[in-house]
């Protein structure tokens, strides 16, 4: 079974994910630097992560529902929704976070909202495990490289470096 919405034949989705996961991470290393003592500034830098993310997740989820309408009515569909929900769970936490530092001077962190966000982050982890449960899923007949022994097994096109022609004219 293969994702609709590809690139290149490859499934946009999963790539989609990456952003919101690595962004909230982000913002939350910069929260705990700005309630650890860190500059004002780090807890703003925060705060925009955390929002960059929750656009990135809204399209990740976009995406996610549209993979969602082929996965069959089996226990693949019982992860790919328990995966849409913990993510939409994760961006909800993440969200009331912001919708409360918006009024706070400097959109700074407090040890409370840095909690929250920590325990999104662990909800986030589930939504990881489900993710690569789903990719594995979804592509099973496509072989890949799971070890560097397994590398030289693998088959296929390198992809290439070529030189653009020089123009006409040009020295």
């Amino acid at each position: 079974m293969q994702s609709r919405l590809r690139v290149q034949g490859h499934p946009i989705q999963p790539m989609l994910v990456t952003f919101p996961y690595g962004l909230f991470a982000t913002a939350v290393i910069f929260d705990l630097a700005d309630v650890l003592g860190g500059p004002a500034f780090l807890g703003e830098v925060g705060y925009w992560s955390a929002v960059a993310a929750l656009v990135a997740a809204a399209l990740a989820a976009v995406a996610g529902m549209v993979d969602l309408w082929d996965v069959p009515g089996d226990r693949t569909r019982r992860t790919a929704i328990a995966f849409n929900l913990v993510n939409l769970a994760m961006a909800g936490l993440f969200l009331l976070v912001c919708l409360i530092r918006a009024d706070a001077p400097q959109n700074g962190a407090s040890p409370v909202l840095l909690a929250t966000e920590l325990v999104a982050l662990g909800v986030g982890a589930v939504g990881v495990r489900l993710g690569a449960r789903l990719v594995r899923r979804f592509d099973e007949g496509r072989a890949e490289a799971t070890t560097f022994d397994a590398l030289g097994a693998v088959t296929g096109t390198a992809p290439e470096i070529v030189r653009p022609s020089p123009e006409v004219g040009t020295p």
